[in-house]
């Protein structure tokens, strides 16, 4: 399977190392044909871009999609954070005008919506790991808050689902299949597991594979994500950054 784009990459306007011509350079040097800048959603209480600085890179990207036109298209994409049980973002309509691809996951580092959400959210999802019958609360309030969110915005790709917070993969397969939303199988955060995309074909879902690179350098590392995909025998025509033959 070809990889012919990175929908996951990070930068200094968040907490990555390079600049955006440096995830687009090395992007095109690993032979990428597209290249998605998803830094953290505003809500974010340590590394979130506002409105300003995504109207720095939207201006940023179109001077950079003039200058690499033959060799690359680059996409100014925002991750976004959950913030409620109800399924809202962090990511407000003024701020969707500017940017292509939506992102959306969950991070600890979020700023909830209201005490209910950060109890529901995050307390209990913390105290979970100790009370069995509580974890099971707990999957089944993350992963509603996530179908939430997907029926409420036109999300592209849901980020390492399952990577800081339980989920039901099927469930969340079933809804995002309905909406044509990707599940992400991240090489940096190894979710979706092997076991979990078995799953999530069965409900005949996309994905998408990407490297959630926060250095240039591992732009375009899918080798994690590649093996899991081959184990689990995922065609190409599953895959919307894959090329189909």
């Amino acid at each position: 399977m070809k990889i012919i784009g990175d929908y996951h990459t990070h930068t200094i306007y968040s907490h990555g190392k390079g600049t955006i011509e440096d995830n687009v350079k090395a992007a095109i040097e690993k032979g990428l044909k597209e290249i998605v800048i998803s830094d953290h959603g505003p809500g974010h209480v340590f590394y979130g871009v506002n409105y300003k600085k995504l109207q720095k890179m939207r201006k940023e990207i179109d001077e950079l999609n003039k200058k690499y036109k033959d060799k690359i298209k680059i996409y100014l994409g925002v991750e976004a954070n959950i913030i409620s049980v109800d399924g809202d973002i962090d990511v407000t309509e003024k701020e969707m005008k500017l940017i292509d691809k939506l992102l959306v996951g969950f991070h600890n580092g979020a700023l909830p919506k209201s005490f209910r959400d950060f109890n529901e959210l995050y307390i209990k999802n913390k105290l979970s790991k100790l009370n069995h019958k509580l974890k099971e609360e707990c999957r089944k309030t993350n992963t509603q808050a996530m179908i939430n969110a997907i029926n409420k915005y036109k999300i592209d790709i849901i980020t390492h689902p399952g990577a800081k917070v339980d989920i039901d993969t099927r469930e969340l397969a079933k809804a995002a299949s309905k909406k044509g939303t990707a599940l992400e199988i991240n090489a940096s955060h190894r979710f979706l597991t092997l076991e979990y995309v078995k799953i999530a074909m069965e409900e005949g879902v996309m994905f998408s594979i990407d490297s959630d690179a926060h250095k240039p350098e591992d732009v375009g590392r899918f080798d994690w994500a590649l093996n899991v995909a081959k184990e689990a025998n995922l065609p190409p025509s599953r895959v919307i950054n894959a090329q189909h033959d």
